[in-house]
């Protein structure tokens, strides 16, 4: 089953225990015998994951794939949040990624002239760049 669903073993006991993956019947030698179902609701959680959302999420929309035409409304808008989840996460890191650049764009000056402007960035303290900041 771990196989067919691309998944180490331990991700199936893990989605057994938060309730993601109905716990298997058992053979007479105690193995895990899944049913059918059980390799498309794993694919199902890698693919949604695979889109950004976390587990809990999944777990809702795992309820709202087996109810009617309303489950696509709340799935749109939990689409619909998680994209502007994405943009924030996208924003900070492009803004972080800027920063970066801007500190190792000083690194360009010569070394006797220079100490590291991205330690000196790291290690100040960010109430000092808030008090830089004021008037």
């Amino acid at each position: 089953m771990a196989a067919q669903a691309r998944v180490n073993p331990q991700t199936l006991r893990y989605y057994e225990r938060r309730g993601l993956l109905p716990e298997p019947a058992r053979s007479a030698a105690g193995y895990r015998a899944y049913n059918p179902q059980a390799v498309q609701i794993v694919r199902f959680i890698k693919r949604a994951q695979d889109l950004g959302f976390a587990l809990d999420d999944i777990e809702s929309l795992l309820q709202l794939a087996e109810g009617g035409p309303e489950g696509c409304d709340a799935t749109r808008a939990m689409s619909v949040d998680k994209i502007a989840d994405l943009d924030v996460r996208i924003a900070d890191l492009q803004a972080m990624r800027a920063a970066l650049a801007r500190l190792v764009a000083t690194c360009e000056q010569p070394r006797n002239h220079r100490e590291c402007p991205i330690l000196a960035q790291i290690t100040s303290d960010p109430e000092d760049d808030d008090r830089e900041d004021r008037p």
